[in-house]
């Protein structure tokens, strides 16, 4: 059988192998930790569960495509829910807002909460819809750096949004010509971050993103996060894929200007197709230290990074939900701490993700588990002792004020992810989530392709490549390697191996 050897068993090279074994390939899947999901594992911490790494879910219909890929019921392995509401929004001045599930009941919440017109709202989010549909077959569901990519009839529809992408604007100047009101300009601007970028410096183009849950929705598996990379490994593993754990790759081997295998501590393997999942940087700097590496897209600016405080709280909540956002008094000058400064503002944006919402088991009872985030650089040489110590201190202080309760004595038990451990325990580069950041409007194109232009047989998936991170992106990223790549028949092999 054709081998196909994938370097990393995150979202994205998991998503890979079943789409290459469905094809026919023989697949080996190598990850240098002791088990799967890269970003997306959980942990338990004194009766309390966690999902570590990503915490918003949308187009479902990703996921559920493999298992149809496979001839599999998507349902006998994993089921989610739609949320509603979303997220709740706090405010400084102590104004609150849900965003409901249903578009038409998000504008009426707008309207009543923070008056705003129902119908901008309403007229926003069916722009969003309008260049979303009209551009992601182009921008997000194939490959930017294939000429045929451009000849196909998908690329009318996206030069007819062309004028209304806001490709000459930010996200901030997009969104306050369209609302007057600053609390909800800043929940539009939030989208910015769900690719690691900066609201005042990124395109007006991001502001696509709100149609993924406002428009189609955000939805929450059962098991969490988690479950889908453990639901979709069951899958590859009844597909015959092969996983092997602790076996971290130090090299891609190369010959003739092709891929032809990888070799880790416990020896060489070949393969017709390699594929990484790992970060692009450390993927040639480590991986390919004697191939040219693509200077320019290696140097790109990286994405923001995340400080994570799992928290045991030693209460419940009946006021919070699934999503809660907790803002800044001042979002700009947060996005200049994030990204000029390199540092964490004195007031961040925090965000508080509470699964035992949904499953009461992931927290003893009358108790809630915290996933509490703050966005913040990544690493640059920072303090990071340092950063923490100061930003627990003004994150439970300003939960403290805007919940009305001394939330430091009811931390039962606590854990930290900071941007070193990310880089060290995924091998995202300076631990930047989303490998670069979308603060031009050239960044979709200056990504790293999905494939190598001067290896043949070397391709990329996962959040640092085209289309980027996030669930979603990394789902799309696997689907472009997918399509890139022949099925192989019986004809195919022995021309192959001829």
């Amino acid at each position: 059988m054709t081998k196909a050897t994938i370097i990393g068993s995150g979202i994205g090279g998991i998503a890979t192998a079943i789409r290459l074994a469905v094809k026919g390939y023989d697949v080996t899947v190598f990850e240098a930790n002791a088990s799967f999901g890269g970003k997306m594992h959980q942990f338990d911490l004194q009766g309390y569960r966690f999902d570590a790494g990503p915490s918003l879910f949308t187009l479902p219909h990703l996921v559920d495509e493999l298992f149809t890929l496979a001839g599999r019921n998507p349902s006998d392995y994993f089921t989610y829910t739609r949320l509603d509401p979303i997220t709740h929004y706090f405010w400084p001045d102590g104004s609150q807002l849900k965003a409901y599930a249903d578009a038409e009941a998000f504008a009426v919440e707008a309207e009543q909460q923070l008056g705003v017109k129902a119908q901008d709202v309403r007229d926003v989010l069916a722009k969003s819809a309008r260049l979303y549909k009209g551009t992601a077959d182009t921008f997000l569901h194939k490959s930017l750096h294939r000429l045929d990519t451009y000849l196909s009839a998908d690329v009318l529809k996206a030069l007819g949004c062309l004028s209304d992408l806001g490709l000459t604007t930010t996200m901030h100047d997009a969104n306050t010509r369209l609302f007057k009101d600053p609390r909800f300009v800043q929940l539009l601007d939030r989208f910015a971050t769900y690719n690691g970028s900066d609201p005042y410096q990124a395109p007006g183009t991001l502001n696509l993103i709100p149609h993924l849950e406002h428009n189609i929705g955000a939805f929450y598996p059962k098991g969490g996060i988690y479950s889908i990379a453990a639901s979709l490994v069951k899958l590859a593993e009844e597909l015959g894929v092969a996983f092997r754990y602790n076996e971290r790759v130090e090299r891609i081997i190369t010959q003739n200007g092709k891929a032809t295998g990888i070799e880790t501590s416990s020896g060489r393997y070949s393969a017709e197709v390699v594929v990484s999942n790992m970060d692009v940087v450390p993927t040639y700097r480590r991986l390919l230290p004697d191939q040219p590496a693509p200077e320019q897209t290696l140097q790109q600016p990286r994405s923001s990074s995340a400080l994570i405080y799992y928290w045991g709280i030693a209460r419940e909540f009946p006021e919070l939900h699934l999503h809660n956002i907790f803002f800044s008094q001042d979002y700009k000058k947060e996005f200049e701490h994030i990204f000029r400064h390199k540092s964490i503002s004195p007031d961040p944006t925090v965000y508080v993700n509470i699964t035992s919402k949904m499953e009461k088991s992931d927290a003893p009872a009358g108790c809630e588990n915290w996933f509490v985030m703050v966005n913040v650089p990544h690493h640059q040489g920072q303090n990071w002792e340092q950063l923490i110590s100061t930003t627990r201190q003004s994150v439970t202080d300003k939960l403290s004020r805007m919940l009305q309760t001394d939330l430091s004595k009811l931390i039962a038990c606590e854990q930290v992810l900071d941007p070193l451990l990310i880089e060290q325990q995924t091998s995202s580069y300076a631990g930047a989530l989303y490998g670069s950041s979308s603060n031009n409007r050239m960044a979709a194109f200056l990504r790293h392709p999905n494939f190598s232009s001067r290896l043949k047989g070397l391709y990329f998936c996962g959040g640092s490549v085209h289309p980027g991170g996030g669930i979603p992106l990394c789902l799309l990223s696997a689907r472009i390697v997918g399509s890139l790549l022949p099925v192989v028949t019986p004809a195919n092999k022995s021309k192959q191996h001829a």
